[in-house]
C-alpha cells in the first residue's frame, strides 16, 4: 500500500468542545475549503463522541495530517477541548473502546503498527494528551478487543 510507507498510526482531535458533535462531514469542509482547500479531509478515520468510527480519505491515498509523517494512518477523535477551549483528554469511553478496537483491526490488516500523537511530531497541543503515556502498553502487547 503506497499510502503507508511508514508503520504508524497517529491519533489527532478535533480541537472542538465537549458540546460539538461534529463528523467527517464537516471535518472534510474544514480541509477542502479556504484557506487550506486541499484535496479532501486530511485523516483516514473520524471516530465521533458516540464512538461511531467514520471513514475519511481512503487508506490508498496519503493522508494530510502531519507534516513529513502523511505516510502513516491519521485518526482523529471528536474533541480535545474542555468546555472552556482548554487542551484536554476529552475521550469518551465509547470513543476509546473505538480507538482500542480500530488500532487492532487495522494491525490485523497491515501487521505491526506503531501509534503516536500529532504532538510528538509538531508543536502542537493535539490530540491533547500524551498517547504514549496512556497507549504505550498497546506497543508492548497484542490485545484482543473481541
Amino acid at each position: 500500500m503506497k499510502a503507508l510507507a511508514r508503520r504508524l498510526i497517529i491519533l489527532h482531535c478535533s480541537a472542538t468542545k465537549p458540546d460539538q458533535d461534529i463528523g467527517a462531514r464537516t471535518i472534510r469542509k474544514w480541509h477542502t475549503t479556504p484557506p487550506r482547500n486541499w484535496s479532501d479531509i486530511g485523516y483516514h478515520y473520524v471516530i465521533r463522541l458516540d464512538g461511531q468510527l467514520e471513514y475519511g480519505r481512503p487508506l490508498s491515498k496519503a493522508g494530510a495530517h502531519t507534516k513529513g509523517f502523511n505516510d502513516s494512518i491519521g485518526v482523529c477523535y471528536v474533541g480535545g477541548l474542555d468546555g472552556d477551549g482548554v487542551p484536554a483528554d476529552t475521550m469518551t469511553m465509547e470513543q476509546e473502546l473505538t480507538w482500542l478496537r480500530l488500532v487492532d483491526s487495522l494491525r490485523t490488516s497491515f501487521g505491526e503498527l506503531a501509534i503516536d500523537g500529532h504532538n510528538s511530531f509538531a508543536r502542537k497541543a493535539c490530540p491533547c494528551f500524551d498517547v504514549k503515556e496512556k497507549y504505550g502498553w498497546l506497543d508492548q502487547e497484542t490485545p484482543d478487543f473481541d
